[in-house]
């Protein structure tokens, strides 16, 4: 029977998205891909923004969808690019991001150790290739950067990327916010290539001015808000706690892949050796973090228990952002505060009083420039191209401090 693989989705953000290949309908149908579907985008942020639950799955068909524009632009300015560099750019985008684990960068390394989910992302690249009979070998080597023409590369990953432009627009709509909403078509019609790098024509400079104030914007609004990382610190303190008690050979219920991960310290050598590592990871989502909280509410552990509680019922600890380093001594005034209300030791008031800072830098210089292509052929970094965005201003990296408490312990 003959399988119909041309497909129209249907996406808040950008409307109708044609799958039109049958490459990309693999691709898109694929369980490691599909299972982006069970991974929030925006991690913990729903317990700030309610509509923020938004998945993985729709930004990478949305990255897609805007590197097919891209192309085309490209392409009526006269840059060669071939069906199958096009076709490949494409896959490789809606994959860039297959590697995340559970609520995304909210248990970055917790999972696996000092992995970072662009190499999980690589790792399933390859497996899936493997499993496409190696029609994904050309969007591999774009998206590793390996590929003779950069600017393909470039578009995948770089301080001006489909990524951005799409993650940017997308999670202000979910959020509700309007920091993000950025002027992606004009973007996009400006791009260009210069010298085999992906640069923006001189009418586009605006926009992209625009671009770099609303990611920063973006960081302190949503991506670090101040509840979110308190979330933050909560989840990572239930699954620190629990990791700790079921290595200590106390029984906890939760999935089978969530036990594996949490009783195997693995590295990236495990994952090589063992191809299995990476089909229990595939096998992990969101799913798996939830229902092994709501079960740990009611566990005998007050540690476990109270923390679960606190994730669970949207029982947050008070957080508080500064300028300046958090005293140690405020720290340890709270501990102790725990320490007598609850009976616990100092080990264990440690997960409920956290410090910790914040670095928000939406321009990184060691990474290429976004380059402004002027008419008379010059082309230059924005930093110099820019009125209003120095070097100074896009160098700066603004750092805060926080401290996250006990509610009943504030004023």
């Amino acid at each position: 029977m003959k399988t119909n693989k041309a497909k129209i989705i249907n996406d808040p953000v950008h409307g109708f998205i044609t799958l039109d290949n049958e490459l990309l309908y693999d691709v898109v149908s694929h369980r490691y891909f599909q299972r982006l579907l069970r991974i929030r985008q925006l991690g913990m942020s729903y317990l700030v923004y309610p509509g923020a639950v938004h998945s993985r799955f729709s930004h990478a068909l949305g990255t897609m969808f805007l590197m097919k524009k891209a192309i085309g632009v490209l392409r009526n300015k006269g840059v060669a690019i071939t069906d199958d560099e096009a076709l490949a750019a494409q896959a490789a985008i809606l994959l860039h991001d297959v590697g995340h684990g559970p609520f995304s960068h909210c248990l970055e390394h917790f999972i696996i150790q000092g992995v970072e989910h662009e190499t999980l992302s690589k790792l399933f690249m390859h497996r899936i290739n493997d499993e496409l009979g190696g029609r994904l070998t050309l969007a591999i080597r774009i998206f590793e950067g390996s590929y003779e023409k950069k600017f393909l590369h470039q578009l995948i990953s770089s301080q001006l990327d489909m990524d951005r432009l799409d993650y940017l627009n997308r999670d202000s709509f979910f959020a509700g916010v309007s920091e993000g909403i950025v002027g992606t078509e004009r973007i996009i019609n400006m791009l260009n290539v210069h010298n085999d790098n992906l640069v923006v024509d001189e009418k586009g400079i605006y926009s992209i001015e625009k671009f770099i104030i609303s990611r920063r914007l973006m960081y302190w609004q949503v991506y670090m808000h101040k509840t979110v990382i308190a979330a933050d610190e909560v989840m990572r303190n239930l699954l620190k706690r629990a990791k700790l008690l079921m290595n200590s050979g106390m029984e906890l219920p939760c999935s089978e892949y969530l036990r594996f991960f949490f009783t195997n310290s693995l590295t990236l050598d495990d994952l090589d050796a063992n191809p299995e590592i990476l089909e229990k990871f595939a096998l992990l989502d969101d799913s798996d973090i939830i229902s092994a909280a709501k079960m740990w509410t009611a566990h005998s552990d007050f540690v476990l228990s109270q923390l679960a509680k606190q994730l669970i019922n949207r029982g947050l600890p008070c957080i508080e952002v500064g300028g300046e380093p958090v005293d140690e001594s405020r720290v340890a005034h709270y501990r102790r505060m725990f320490e007598q209300k609850y009976g616990v030791t100092p080990a264990e008031s440690e997960y409920f009083v956290q410090c910790g800072r914040l670095q928000n830098h939406a321009y990184d210089f060691q990474d290429q420039e976004i380059e402004i292509l002027f008419k008379n052929g010059r082309c230059t970094g924005i930093s110099e191209a820019s009125d209003q965005l120095d070097h100074d201003f896009l160098a700066k990296t603004v750092t805060k401090y926080y401290i996250c408490y006990p509610k009943e312990f504030r004023g």
